[in-house]
């Protein structure tokens, strides 16, 4: 009998044992499983965490004037609206830079595409509060005139010149290319200066015997209105004839402290821009009601005809700082109020994260 029992408790035993070890076994896979699936969820995690967002969902507010500088802003709104742009804009349009600058320096606009010499200036006053992102438009200034009396800048001597652009690229452009060719743009012409290139086609259309210089597309605009209109003179082609250096009408500015905060964002906005400007060369028909929709052209069969004509572009990196240094340095060297006094140097120019 004592026998037996031995026997019955050590059978027992073993079950007991065999249970447990089961136990611990299952409790080790689980334990293994749970292992596994953590590690996943992390690895998971640390690859969402790769792909890390934009440092803003704010839109970037930007200012453009009407005219070729925000003709080539205009395709990103339907671009924001495909889900195609990689951010949210806030395109606001003004008619002279007077209007943008005050809200760039408070904080109230991001961005804004201004004529290149007031870029440096601004820079200038506001100890380096902006940066050259981008040059958007090279040379887009015509002389026009009612009758053909104007065939080479020697013509001008002697006449009143109606134009747009005091203090900016208009003005300095002129001013160069006439003292290049031995005209006192002081003593041997008169300049009068208007606000708005629409003020300078108002007055070509009831003054006799007008010269104006105007930009694209106000010079198809014009001429459109009034066919004794005549193209007389390309100031792009007339300042490649006295400087080596690129013709520049506006650049893509943004302010250094946003740059500074959000360096992704301005590399995304670049993205969207050059994708922007490739619809504005290549979209003509697209970009044209675009620009009439927004108010940057009054038609769109205006901004149709002027678009081959209006040298939009969107020009980054080393070749935007070359070709910006090399203009205000011409500036600079006639006059070095048109610059904002100095040269900027070359934290003016924002070249990348």
């Amino acid at each position: 009998m004592k026998k037996l029992v031995s026997l019955l408790l050590s059978a027992a035993l073993m079950l007991s044992l065999a249970a447990c070890g089961g136990s611990s076994a299952g409790s080790t896979a689980a334990s293994s499983q749970a292992a596994s699936s953590e590690a996943a969820s992390s690895q998971a995690a640390s690859a969402e965490s790769t792909a890390e967002p934009l440092s803003t969902t704010d839109p970037v507010r930007i200012a453009g004037l009407k005219g070729p500088t925000t003709m080539g802003l205009v395709n990103l709104l339907p671009m924001e609206e495909d889900g195609s742009a990689s951010l949210d804009y806030d395109l606001q349009l003004y008619g002279t830079a007077d209007e943008i600058v005050p809200l760039l320096t408070k904080g109230e606009l991001d961005m804004a595409a201004i004529p290149a010499n007031l870029a440096a200036t601004l820079y200038q006053k506001t100890q380096g509060g902006i940066q050259v992102m981008a040059v958007n438009t090279l040379g887009v200034l015509y002389v026009v005139e009612k009758g053909d009396t104007v065939h080479s800048v020697a013509d001008l001597k002697g006449r009143t010149i109606l134009s747009t652009g005091k203090g900016t690229t208009p003005e300095y452009v002129l001013r160069y290319i006439l003292q290049q060719n031995g005209i006192d743009p002081d003593q041997d012409v008169t300049i009068e200066f208007y606000s708005e290139a629409t003020e300078v086609t108002a007055q070509m259309a009831v003054a006799q015997d007008a010269i104006a210089v105007l930009p694209q597309p106000y010079v198809t605009s014009a001429s459109m209105q009034d066919d004794t209109l005549r193209v007389a003179l390309d100031l792009t082609e007339e300042w490649d004839k006295v400087c080596d250096t690129q013709l520049i009408t506006g650049v893509t500015v943004v302010r250094t402290e946003y740059a500074q905060e959000h360096p992704d964002v301005v590399e995304a906005f670049l993205k969207d821009y050059t994708a922007s400007v490739d619809a504005a060369n290549n979209d003509l028909d697209g970009t044209a009601a675009l620009c009439e929709e927004q108010g940057v052209v009054a038609k769109a069969a205006i901004a149709k005809a002027a678009l081959p004509n209006c040298n939009i572009v969107c020009v980054t990196g080393d070749e935007m700082q070359a070709d910006v240094a090399g203009y205000l340095q011409v500036l600079y060297d006639a006059d070095p109020a048109a610059v904002g006094g100095a040269m900027p140097d070359d934290a003016f120019y924002w070249m990348g994260a």
